[in-house]
């Protein structure tokens, strides 16, 4: 995760949470979980090999890290969802996330290449029923989708063999719109779980991987400061 991106959320969150003291009726809802995002496998063309021979239809070129081509990755695995809810209004506010693949995947392993998928989005937050125990929630808006590559690097260290994965110094980093479906469900006063179902449209994703759009799958525990 960027420092940038850790910073703005930091940020945001503070604000947030800082307004309760200042405006009333207001609700403010961190919430954090679990899931997962999925893509296909890309299907690149005009990509060729290091003697400058074309690469078979839907395989990549691993160069300048390795001679040949192989099959891209894929968009899977466990991701991790953080993000913060401000309702302005009984039915109506702002909120930040973002999703985060857990661990570095395979995306060219023959070239040693592994890749980190991350979203972020700003968003308009609808809330058609507030105040009971379940609570639909709807969301829209923006962002973006960085896609970090890291290399995969031989060493010797005391004659004995290792491996270690360095940034690969080229970052894929595109926009994306974003919309989502919850609901939180109250299982106490202010703690709430939340199973939600988010679609990123990233555009240009096709560079990398097989579709522009990403569906996404989580479940997260949040708590409700003020009133809701």
């Amino acid at each position: 995760m960027s420092k940038l991106t850790i910073g703005t959320i930091l940020l945001l969150s503070t604000l947030l949470l800082g307004s309760l003291n200042v405006v009333r009726a207001q609700g403010v809802s961190p919430y954090f979980g679990l899931g997962s995002a999925t893509d296909t496998a890309g299907k690149p063309i005009n990509q060729f090999d290091s003697t400058g021979a074309p690469c078979p239809a839907g395989q990549f070129s691993d160069f300048p890290f390795a001679a040949g081509c192989e099959p891209g990755g894929t968009i899977g695995g466990v991701f991790g969802v953080f993000g913060v809810d401000f309702m302005f209004r009984p039915h109506f506010g702002v909120n930040g996330e973002y999703a985060f693949r857990f661990a570095q995947a395979n995306f060219l392993p023959q070239a040693g290449l592994k890749m980190r998928p991350g979203f972020y989005d700003f968003n308009a937050v609808w809330e058609p029923v507030s105040g009971t125990r379940i609570v639909p929630v709807v969301e829209g808006g923006i962002g973006g989708a960085k896609m970090a590559l890291y290399v995969t690097t031989p060493c010797s260290i005391a004659n004995i063999n290792c491996t270690y994965n360095q940034p690969a110094g080229i970052n894929a980093n595109h926009f994306q719109v974003h919309g989502a479906l919850g609901v939180k469900l109250y299982v106490k006063p202010a703690l709430f779980i939340k199973p939600q179902f988010d679609i990123h449209y990233v555009t240009h994703l096709t560079d990398q991987f097989g579709r522009n759009w990403v569906p996404e799958y989580t479940v997260s525990v949040g708590y409700t400061f003020g009133e809701r």
